[in-house]
């Protein structure tokens, strides 16, 4: 089962950077912070949390870098800026938890809920022709 949902994971992922890739321009501080959770929270699916204790920092200072850089255009900026305040707050107590030496059951579902909204943003806080300019 771990398998299949890897696998459906990077098909997602393949296809939003694909999508992301001939939409917009790139956000390069959504880019930093994303190359610090996909090198945490993969193997954190896979049971190794040492990538997220070492990193737990650099992933919440990469969210705060993120949420105070400038949002681009083809994101709504409302959702995009409640989501990316949730995402600093979510790094914050995994940054705590870490330093709390927190169990790993606790870190992987702090991680995953992390990589949730992480999501939810490139992709919900996303504009699309059909939405553009009336807030939804």
């Amino acid at each position: 089962m771990k398998k299949i949902k890897l696998a459906l994971l990077a098909l997602v992922l393949i296809a939003g950077t694909a999508y992301g890739q001939s939409k917009a321009a790139p956000w390069p501080e959504m880019k930093a912070f994303h190359s610090i959770m996909a090198g945490t929270f993969h193997p954190a699916e896979g049971g190794d949390l040492k990538p997220l204790r070492a990193k737990a920092d650099s992933l919440f200072l990469a969210a705060k870098t993120w949420q105070s850089s400038k949002i681009p255009a083809d994101f709504k900026p409302k959702e995009t800026t409640e989501t990316l305040e949730k995402l600093v707050k979510q790094t914050s107590v995994i940054s705590d938890k870490v330093k709390g030496n927190a169990d790993d059951k606790e870190l992987t579902k702090l991680i995953s809920d992390a990589h949730d909204t992480f999501h939810k943003i490139v992709g919900e806080c996303k504009k699309t022709g059909e939405h553009e300019g009336n807030g939804h």
